[in-house]
């Protein structure tokens, strides 16, 4: 059963009795523990119709390179063969998603989309809700508890989301269960972008190469399976100990995959309950309240992606210490290419730019340090942003944009004052040495 609140109709057009029923795919990128692919297969199904995926590949999404290209395409690839073993063909357009939408509606007597929630990706839905001619259904795939549901407010902080959404977990911790297409779409001809050889697929893309593919991670739902099995039985049970030291490599990988919608959270959360492990707590309090609050960040801040977005305490501490003397002072390109005074920093640059993430107790150690290294708060607040968009693979996201503002006060309380930082909080070498052995951290990048 699928919960109505995760329903929405984003138009009001009538049913009409077309050739097949359409889901368009673009946030939720998997054939498994997908609302919207199993709503919109059961009203093909319903209609004794085959239900086409679409799924719109543009070269022009925003800050995107090939590094991101690379592994959302072995993803699409896993995805089109697992459509097909359930006798659902997948088409990939290549073409600005809420444009190809609308050619391939033409056909639809309904059409079914999953959620996105930052600003384009509402955009695209709201634009091709306006212009087909059927209804045009948003099923709500990648939050546990819908956004709204949750909450009608931007919340303050954790403390204040985490109430309601534990209320309401009982209510959505349920398994999906997958339905069988009566009618196969396999037969139907359609122009499709050809995405079984990557590199090739790759090259035939207008994008910007300037960032190397990394092969650490590989892209597709069986990887992510593959790491949370190993999470679940190796790491778990000292998830709490072992999180915030970047040696003991204890965190699940999960954050790549569900950026690109690879794995459903509700899925990894369901697998994380049954384990019964006390340490399951801390993990899932990261995977759906701190996730999703960043979801209600993106959705009802309009500035998410800018330092106007920060809280009037955190700029104004801030803009009262502008003019303190600043140590050190590092240019773009200075930080960029990794050339600071502090080897730990410079460690966790290099550990962002070779393999596509940062640990995350690095990250925001990361993050702190440029607040402290730039001239003023809006400069550290863009170069953080830009730096984590262009290296990191669960970069450009509701996560990515929280993680970075986190720094600068987001999500957090005032601290004792203190230079440059005013009443934000803090991140010294010290403090890093103290949590783990920094030494054999910065001695894997170098």
């Amino acid at each position: 059963m699928i919960h109505e609140t995760r329903i929405k109709a984003l138009n009001t057009k009538e049913l009409r009795q077309k050739s097949y029923a359409l889901y368009w795919m673009q946030a939720s990128q998997r054939a498994e523990y997908n609302h919207a692919l199993e709503f919109a297969l059961r009203e093909a199904n319903s209609k004794n119709v085959p239900l086409v995926v679409y799924f719109g590949l543009t070269d022009e999404y925003p800050e995107a390179n090939q590094r991101h290209y690379a592994f959302m395409l072995q993803g699409l690839k896993e995805t089109q063969t697992s459509l097909s073993q359930r006798a659902i063909q997948m088409v990939i357009g290549h073409e600005s998603p809420e444009i190809g939408v609308v050619r391939m509606a033409k056909n639809a007597s309904i059409v079914v989309c999953d959620r996105g929630y930052l600003r384009h990706q509402r955009q695209w839905r709201q634009r091709a809700a306006l212009n087909i001619d059927c209804p045009l259904i948003e099923v709500e795939c990648d939050a546990v508890v819908p956004i709204e549901t949750a909450s009608l407010k931007e919340e303050y902080t954790a403390a204040t989301l985490r109430p309601k959404i534990r209320k309401l977990l009982p209510h959505y911790l349920a398994r999906l269960e997958q339905s069988k297409a009566k009618v196969s779409s396999l037969h139907m001809e359609f122009e499709n972008y050809d995405i079984s050889d990557i590199q090739k697929a790759l090259a035939g893309l207008d994008i910007d190469r300037s960032v190397s593919i990394v092969d650490i991670l590989i892209g597709g739902t069986s990887e992510a399976r593959k790491h949370l099995t190993s999470f679940i039985e190796h790491k778990l049970v000292y998830y709490s100990e072992h999180r915030n030291d970047p040696n003991l490599e204890g965190l699940s990988n999960m954050s790549p995959y569900l950026h690109f919608g690879q794995i459903s959270s509700l899925y990894i959360a369901l697998k994380v309950a049954e384990t019964g492990i006390q340490t399951g707590g801390a993990y899932l309090e990261e995977l759906i309240v701190r996730r999703e609050l960043s979801f209600n960040f993106v959705f009802y801040n309009q500035k998410y992606d800018s330092y106007e977005c920060l809280p009037s305490w955190t700029k104004k501490t801030l803009e009262e210490h502008i003019k303190d003397r600043r140590e050190y002072i590092y240019s773009l390109e200075e930080l960029e290419s990794a050339r600071t005074h502090d080897p730990f920093w410079n460690a966790a640059q290099k550990e962002m730019m070779d393999t596509g993430k940062m640990h995350g107790y690095m990250r925001m150690y990361w993050g702190k340090k440029i607040l402290e290294w730039t001239e003023n708060p809006r400069v550290a607040f863009d170069i953080a942003l830009y730096l984590n968009n262009k290296y990191e693979l669960d970069g450009r996201d509701p996560n990515g944009f929280t993680g970075v503002s986190w720094c600068f006060g987001k999500h957090d309380r005032p601290w004792a004052s203190r230079p440059i930082f005013g009443n934000i909080r803090y991140m010294s070498t010290d403090g890093l040495k103290r949590k783990f052995d920094a030494d054999r951290y910065t001695s894997r990048y170098r």
